[in-house]
């Protein structure tokens, strides 16, 4: 049986942006996060 390979920071980037790109409401909250972000600079 082989050792699983450890994945490099790059590739877990990688993995984790496909998975929330999948996740609806898990980009609706970073929007929402953002869009606050915006504003408060804004003011």
């Amino acid at each position: 049986m082989r050792k699983p390979r450890k994945r490099s920071f790059a590739e877990l980037v990688l993995e984790n942006k496909r998975q929330i790109l999948k996740d609806q409401a898990a980009m609706e909250k970073i929007e929402e996060r953002l869009e606050e972000k915006r504003l408060h600079k804004a003011e």
